[in-house]
């Protein structure tokens, strides 16, 4: 009989416990914040900016013209983290705020001969692709 109570006491306050635990956990809040991190292809320093070209796809491939003051303004909406030698690949994240646009970070060599670095020719004029990019939407399949 005594066993038969001590276990009874037991398993209320094993459960109640429980119960009172899950009632007073702290409410976890969603972000207003969420991104999107995609691996670099290919990236080409141009004279306005950054051309960047990721996998939108399994076999596509895309580009993100990058204006070069997102980067140098005061407030701007880009971030350049220089990667040393290693095994991270460069990568581009773009995030947002209650869905829409809010900025782009670039992982990148510091190394302009690593493999992801490309040269756009001089004669090439692509202008044009840099004006009025004030925001930044990623394309997938």
């Amino acid at each position: 009989m005594k066993k038969t109570i001590l276990l009874a006491v037991l398993v209320v306050l094993t459960f109640g416990g429980a119960l009172f635990a899950q009632q007073n956990a702290p409410k976890y809040q969603q972000s207003e914040f969420y991104y999107f991190n995609v691996p670099i292809e290919k990236i080409y320093a141009y004279r306005l900016g950054y051309i960047v070209v990721y996998r939108k796809g399994t076999h596509e491939l895309a580009r993100a013209y990058i204006p070069d003051n997102w980067f140098t303004d005061i407030g701007g909406k880009g971030e350049i983290i220089g990667l040393g030698h290693g095994k991270e690949w460069p990568s581009m994240t773009v995030y947002y705020k209650n869905g829409e646009f809010s900025h782009v970070r670039l992982r990148l060599r510091r190394d302009r001969s690593h493999e992801t670095w490309g040269v756009v020719p001089l004669t090439i004029n692509i202008d044009h692709l840099f004006q009025d990019v004030e925001e930044l939407q990623l394309e997938f399949e």
